[in-house]
């Protein structure tokens, strides 16, 4: 059974740092593709950013790159999402995502 478990959400002010983790289990993760992506509130989902594991290659919004970076541990199979100089837009459930599967969600908000 695959399994994606975000964490590392939370409340942040502008301009503070958050990583966040998504713990996988139940498929390959170290010849898979996954992706990061948010749903802020009121809107779709937004594709933030994505890894091959097996090739270490990234990809990640033009508007986020700066800012966000995406990074996995094959051997610990878990997913990194760094983010810096957060925005109050940057507010948004954020999802882990490999194939057909997703995790829970976890909430960012950042707000002064």
């Amino acid at each position: 059974e695959v399994q994606l478990v975000e964490s590392g959400g939370g409340l942040v002010q502008p301009g503070d740092s958050l990583r966040l983790s998504c713990a996988a289990s139940g498929f390959t993760f170290s010849a898979s593709a996954l992706t990061w992506v948010r749903q802020a509130p009121g809107k779709g989902l937004e594709w933030v950013s994505t890894i091959y594991t097996y090739r270490s290659k990234t990809y990640s919004a033009s508007s986020l790159e700066s800012r966000f970076t995406i990074s996995s541990d094959n051997a610990k199979r878990t997913l990194y999402l760094q983010m810096n100089s957060l925005k109050p837009d940057d507010t948004a459930v954020y999802y882990c995502n490999t194939a057909q599967y997703w995790g829970q969600g976890t909430q960012v908000t950042v707000s002064s």
